[in-house]
């Protein structure tokens, strides 16, 4: 991956992979660096999450593509986690990642121990407001620290310009928002006795709300008029993909996405953005203007939440929630992903939704080019002609009547 400079600084994108075949398509589509986590110690529970042979893999074909990974281990650990993280961290010795993302003191220091030579990323989720707060991770010999959310980008290149140059900055600029500070909420905890602080949570700032007055139980009244009920704690999602200018003047070094538990869909959507606007700024700055409505356009083929600028021009306001429903946008459904060749024009494919001969899908190239096609044929295995893919993960064979590359994304407009 070539480096992406600007005022002497390497632009890196940071892309999230929930499994092993997310992460080959956040490499081939473009990322520059990707965060994964393992079985254990990380922030999202539910998440398929990485075995240890499979980080190694994962390591192994990041690294053939000069691409890195960068490892969670982002709880915020209490007393009998840490007999656990040690040996962790000793398992994680011969998975060869660049990185460990880490918040919490305890969990660091006993990485500095058994990791001595892996640089340490101070994640969002420890709070990062001030450039002091930088500084100490720096003396402690952290070499990255995760902006937390709420900063401006005002406040961002204050923070740089008070801070060591060879100490670099990580910030958010696509993805879910929280409606806790940097993520640290009780709200799982409370309302279903799983700790988003210790990596399970169960996104109640996304249900449906109403308020009950004490002496009338029974009656329940919308915090907002509205026939649907309100989602009052329901962030709109965060793009900053019209602000690359600005992103990359703040001095940040590293532009990251949310999402460590997304479809390859929405990861190949999302890095190829970002990927084609940020290499477009860097290269010609009005270019990369006059192309902002196609950027727009792409980012949001991928499922999203309405879309926000968070923090970074001031404090968000009202309209940064959404108050009257919990659903996604949704533009196109996730085929599969293209594999290897049989030499006579058909292609492999691990299903993920159903599509029917005669179709007309989109394949999804991780050079910016979109191709309509229609399906010519599917077969199944054994080479069983058949009319549709209705069975998820199911393999198939099929024949679109171009040619196709590893790794293309096939997906269909609704």
């Amino acid at each position: 991956m070539p480096e992406h400079i600007h005022n002497g600084r390497n632009i890196e994108l940071l892309i999230p992979a929930s499994s092993l075949e997310v992460l080959k398509i956040a490499v081939v589509f473009g990322a520059d660096a990707v965060y994964i986590g393992g079985e254990a110690f990380g922030l999202r529970a539910k998440a398929k999450n990485f075995t240890l042979d499979e980080m190694k893999q994962g390591v192994e074909f990041a690294h053939a593509h000069d691409v890195k990974v960068y490892v969670t281990a982002n709880i915020l650990a209490h007393n009998d986690d840490l007999d656990g993280a040690r040996q962790y961290f000793v398992e994680l010795k011969e998975v060869g990642m660049d990185a460990l993302i880490i918040s919490d003191p305890g969990m660091f220091t006993i990485a500095k121990e058994i990791l001595p030579d892996i640089d340490i990323h101070i994640s969002t989720q420890a709070n990062n407001t001030n450039y002091a707060t930088f500084n100490f991770w720096y003396r402690m010999g952290a070499k990255r620290v995760v902006t937390a959310r709420e900063l401006s980008l005002e406040e961002i290149l204050e923070i740089r310009k008070n801070i060591p140059d060879d100490m670099e900055i990580e910030t958010f600029i696509h993805g879910a928002m929280c409606i806790s500070y940097s993520g640290r909420c009780l709200l799982s905890s409370f309302m279903a006795g799983r700790d988003a602080n210790q990596g399970a949570c169960t996104h109640p700032c996304r249900w449906k709300y109403s308020v009950v007055e004490e002496s009338r139980p029974g009656e329940y009244m919308p915090v907002f008029e509205n026939e649907r009920g309100t989602y009052i704690f329901n962030s709109k999602d965060l793009c900053m993909i019209e602000h690359i200018p600005e992103m990359v003047e703040s001095g940040i070094d590293s532009f990251k996405i949310e999402g460590r538990m997304k479809t390859a869909l929405y990861v190949a959507t999302v890095a190829r953005t970002y990927r084609l606007a940020i290499d477009d700024y860097l290269r010609d700055p009005e270019y990369y203007k006059s192309r902002i409505g196609f950027y727009k356009s792409e980012i949001s083929k991928c499922t999203y939440r309405q879309y926000t600028t968070g923090f970074f021009f001031g404090k968000p306001d009202e309209n940064t929630q959404i108050y009257d429903s919990n659903t996604y946008e949704h533009e196109y459904t996730y085929l599969g992903i293209v594999g290897e060749c049989d030499g006579n024009g058909h292609y492999s494919v691990e299903q993920r939704n159903k599509f029917s001969v005669g179709e007309t899908i989109e394949v999804m190239k991780p050079d910016g080019e979109n191709i309509e096609c229609t399906v010519k044929a599917i077969t199944d295995e054994d080479g069983n002609p058949m009319e549709s893919a209705p069975h998820p993960k199911q393999k198939l064979w099929i024949d679109l009547g171009t040619k196709l590359e590893q790794y293309d994304i096939l997906r269909r407009r609704e």
